[in-house]
């Protein structure tokens, strides 16, 4: 393997080099046919540079009835956009957070190995692999079998589990099914040759739970997740949608995009809707893309008010978001009070809300790494009242002076420069690997 050091944009060095990279995650599926995504942008810009990567990902679309068909094969290598391998692994359907999720991560977990194994006796040995949650078992399958071939895992957290279950108070954090999900979570992050985080407060985590004796923080790293300023900048004129109430020029748009779920609190929203109507703001429009499990029940509050400046618009699809998100004036973001914003946060839609270079107004509170804050892309607490949030967004919208510094911020999460972040990473442990 050869590897040259050149220098960067960020006047930090970068190697580069011919490696194969094997990219576990189980839910990657929606990439595949989303044609993006974070997994789908970093493979891109691996393989543009010159390194081979893989995807191996679940047959199975999240919360859907999609299952790609994988023949007589517990696998089925597909190649999507810009050239990026999935192998598919063969899992069964399921709905919701039952027995059958468990079920289909368990076929997930027991059937990669196979299909790394087939994969590697066409492809080649990886250098490195790179498994990503949301959920564990596909960190401990990476773990597993990098050991098996004697390469190293790097592990990529998502999502804190099960911190994030006893936070929302699904489960109890003195629970015995708690303290084996923590005992489980130290293992993964002991036997990781690097432990990358999505959000800033990681390493905190970490020496929050009392791991750092195990675990050596020098070898805990930060990349968020971002956006693909190429594909976003040519989605907003190449997926236009036929929407009146995005180019209405006489209303004020506040956009929401994402879940609508309940730990999601989109019902702030329908709050504020009231507000705005009782004080007569009647040029404000609130948007609402996406779908969920609430939205029946938000829709039906909103007929009970008679409230008609705020709209439900439904499922659209992910390459139609920039140009919805173009057309508004602010974006939205609400959520469950908990404390897992303290250790950063790293949701797909604030990037995209960055990239389109309006005000972002989140009712969520982010503690020290406050991001939105931080960036001068707006304003970021958990709101004491309705009142509260609704004057944060007068502020935007009566005045057109604020401070922003939204370009450098929009540069900083491309994942074309993520990559590179990602990269350096990569090489310096496999560096290190032939080196131990």
């Amino acid at each position: 393997m050869c590897c040259i050091w050149l220098p960067g944009k960020t006047n930090k060095a970068k190697w580069v080099s011919d490696m194969k990279i094997w990219i576990l995650n189980h839910y990657a599926t929606d990439m595949y046919f989303d044609k993006s995504g974070r997994h789908q942008s970093i493979a891109k810009y691996l393989i543009r540079n010159g390194h081979e990567a893989t995807i191996f990902c679940a047959s199975t679309v999240h919360n859907s009835d999609i299952n790609i068909d994988t023949g007589d094969s517990n696998h089925i290598t597909k190649i999507g956009e810009d050239k990026v391998p999935y192998v598919c692994i063969m899992a069964r359907n399921y709905q919701g957070n039952g027995k059958k999720r468990v079920f289909n991560m368990l076929d997930y977990y027991f059937r990669v190995p196979v299909a790394m194994k087939d994969y590697m006796s066409k492809h080649g040995k990886p250098d490195i692999i790179l498994a990503s949650s949301v959920h564990p078992l596909a960190l401990v399958a990476g773990i597993k079998y990098a050991k098996k071939i004697k390469c190293p895992c790097v592990c990529e957290v998502r999502d804190l589990w099960p911190e994030t279950f006893v936070e929302l108070g699904m489960i109890k954090r003195e629970s015995l099914i708690a303290k084996c999900l923590y005992t489980g979570e130290k293992w993964i992050y002991k036997r990781a040759h690097k432990v990358v985080f999505t959000m800033e407060g990681g390493a905190d985590y970490i020496i929050n739970q009392g791991w750092d004796k195990d675990i050596d923080i020098s070898n805990v790293y930060h990349i968020n997740n971002g956006v693909d300023l190429e594909k976003y900048n040519k989605d907003i004129t190449e997926n236009v949608i036929d929407d009146y109430d995005l180019t209405n020029m006489n209303t004020y748009k506040i956009i929401y995009t994402g879940s609508i779920r309940r730990v999601n609190r989109v019902d702030k929203l329908i709050d504020l809707a009231d507000y705005f109507k009782a004080n007569s703001y009647s040029d404000i429009q609130i948007l609402i893309y996406g779908d969920g499990d609430y939205k029946d029940d938000l829709i039906n509050k909103c007929v009970e008010k008679n409230l008609n400046n705020i709209i439900f618009k439904g499922h659209v699809e992910k390459q139609n978001i920039p140009y919805i998100l173009s057309k508004g004036d602010i974006n939205v973001i609400t959520g469950e009070k908990s404390n897992l914003g303290h250790y950063g946060v790293s949701w797909n839609k604030l990037f995209e809300y960055i990239a389109s270079g309006h005000p972002i107004i989140a009712d969520y509170d982010m503690g020290k790494y406050n991001l939105i804050e931080d960036n001068y892309l707006g304003i970021a607490k958990a709101f004491e009242s309705t009142e509260e949030f609704a004057n944060a967004i007068l502020k935007y919208k009566n005045s057109n002076d604020y401070e922003t510094d939204n370009q450098n911020a929009v540069e900083l999460y491309d994942f074309k420069f993520l990559a590179e972040r990602l990269t350096d990473i990569l090489q310096r442990t496999v560096e290190e690997n032939k080196n131990s």
